[in-house]
């Protein structure tokens, strides 16, 4: 029983009566007088504990379980909450719908392992060389000393687990595959972790359960290389009669499941994956990880591989878009998501669990296979409004869906604030207690809660090592050496031999450049993105797609 301060006194003495069966204290002894005093005393200290115990409880923080789904390639157009006709994204929609959906929402970066860099650490990753996209074999690029969301969050009582795809390094080069492969994700934070190395396109075509080639056969060691083939063994260039989807451009060395990757590797068959369950098999450890954890606060990053090459639907999706695999994987994607909420209402956890819904960057239809991506593309546009795409400076390279949703806590709103992933870090840390916080990351608590509009004034955005900036309704691209579209993918890469300047609130398509009829505000931007971004910011490598 619980009482205000002002209803103690007025309380106590009938709760003795009651506890003690005495009706008329003045008759009692001197022995019954002093079993009372001291239950009386026992009585208001616990009132007066318990008084206390409310405040405490209204001033500690909130610990909701908090998850990442983090999708890979999806664009600004891809989701039916923001104006896709063409494609039915079901349960994205229900979280955007019933949550802060974020119209200027961004990924750090136009690529994946420097986005991915970004989420974890809350640091800009061009301050970091190694954040870029990485081969399968390249070391770990987080420091293990490095503050992380996950081991913010462990800190604060938090069990952390990571399913899906990590891209961002293992071990420390010259990786053996056949023994522990470390540091890793367990090393940075996380206390459970099953993901494939790199991408799915990529070698090891293999998943890591805390850091051991699930399934690996000793007597069948893997190896893995980025230098050059093991001998004998055939590639996608070399034997096109093996394949069943075919490469155009890159993506012909090793073959594995009549899909030629990346990299080249040998041995571990009995380890390798089969790519159209790669949906299920992330989405059955997510959902174990979940009851596993239902009775402490977790954190899962849950990292689906959808739409990215290569894009392998599982068989009951095949045909449900009309779009062919890119769209069927988004079809997948979708009832993924759907199947993991699903997991957290059975589980009873719904309403406890903070999800927060994004991808690493932008769209691109043709990146590496014949998928028939553009000729079934039909009246869809996986940018949206946008201009550019992945690998682009240009909006639609790292404004992505962006959406909060926590039942009973957030309310449904549309939110123009504009916010990256880089605050997730130091949010998420206010809302669990943690002191905690790390430069480049906002404190946006209420943003994210869809309590307050006031989002960032000014943010770096990046594209294979080139910058760019945002701020206000302004979006400025410096000058840069290179070609203006990458053929290849058919982006448009934000190239020029001058300063790009829009005003993104009346041209979001970014079709007219105001460098010449505002020269005040062009030269506000230069001088901000330089002191932001530091005069080095033309040290810049060529986009190179392997």
């Amino acid at each position: 029983m619980c009482f205000s301060e002002n209803r103690i006194i007025a309380t106590v003495i009938p709760e003795i009566r009651k506890q003690t069966g005495y009706q008329k204290l003045k008759f009692m002894n001197t022995n019954n007088f002093l079993l009372i005093s001291i239950a009386s005393a026992g009585l208001i200290a616990s009132m007066a504990g318990c008084q206390s115990g409310n405040k405490e409880a209204e001033q500690s923080p909130v610990k909701p379980n908090i998850v990442f789904v983090y999708l890979d390639d999806l664009g600004y157009g891809d989701v039916g909450a923001y104006a896709a006709t063409e494609i039915k994204t079901p349960n994205f929609d229900k979280l955007a719908e019933g949550g802060v959906r974020f119209t200027t929402g961004y990924a750090s970066s136009a690529t994946c392992t420097p986005s991915r860099y970004a989420l974890l650490t809350g640091e800009y990753p061009w301050k970091n060389e190694s954040a870029k996209i990485l081969p399968g074999s390249a070391p770990l690029i987080i420091d293990t000393t490095q503050i992380t969301v996950p081991k913010m969050l462990k800190k604060q009582g938090y069990h952390t687990g990571i399913v899906g795809k990590w891209h961002l390094g293992l071990g420390l080069g010259n990786v053996d595959w056949n023994r522990r492969v470390s540091p890793g994700p367990n090393e940075v934070g996380f206390d459970y972790s099953f993901i494939m190395a790199a991408t799915q396109d990529r070698t090891p075509t293999v998943y890591l359960e805390n850091g051991y080639v699930v399934g690996l056969d000793p007597d069948d060691p893997l190896l893995v290389s980025y230098e050059e083939n093991f001998e004998g063994d055939p590639t996608g260039l070399d034997n096109p009669e093996l394949l069943k989807m075919k490469w155009h451009h890159g993506h012909n060395n090793s073959i594995h499941n009549g899909i030629p990757r990346i990299g080249f590797q040998k041995g571990g068959k009995s380890a390798m994956w089969v790519d159209e369950d790669m949906a299920h098999d992330f989405l059955e450890i997510a959902q174990q990880y979940i009851r596993e954890q239902k009775d402490k606060p977790f954190f899962l990053y849950y990292a689906l591989q959808q739409p990215h090459v290569p894009r392998t639907p599982h068989p009951r999706f095949v045909g449900t878009s009309g779009m062919g695999p890119r769209g069927d994987a988004l079809v997948e994607a979708d009832w993924c998501v759907g199947e993991l909420v699903k997991t957290l209402e059975e589980e009873g956890l719904f309403e406890n669990t903070l999800i927060i819904f994004s991808s690493d960057n932008g769209p691109v239809l043709n990146d590496g296979y014949y998928d028939k991506a553009v000729e079934k593309l039909g009246d869809h546009k996986p940018w949206g409004p946008l201009r550019g795409g992945k690998y682009s400076l240009f909006e639609a390279g790292t404004r992505v869906p962006f959406i909060t949703y926590w039942k009973g806590k957030i309310e449904p709103v549309v939110s123009d604030a504009m916010v990256s992933q880089l605050d997730l870090f130091s949010s998420l840390a206010k809302l669990v207690g943690s002191e905690e916080r790390v430069p480049d990351s906002k404190e946006l608590l209420d943003v994210f809660m869809g309590k307050s509009t006031q989002g960032r004034d000014e943010l770096i955005v990046e594209a294979t090592t080139r910058t760019a900036l945002r701020k206000g309704d302004w979006a400025l691209i410096p000058p840069y050496k290179g070609p203006a579209v990458n053929k290849q993918v058919n982006i448009e890469l934000g190239n020029s031999d001058e300063f790009l300047l829009y005003n993104l609130k009346d041209d979001i398509g970014q079709q007219e450049n105001l460098t010449n009829s505002e020269p005040e505000k062009l030269q506000e931007m230069i001088e901000t993105f330089k002191k932001l971004r530091g005069e080095e910011f033309q040290n810049i490598e060529q986009l190179e797609l392997k």
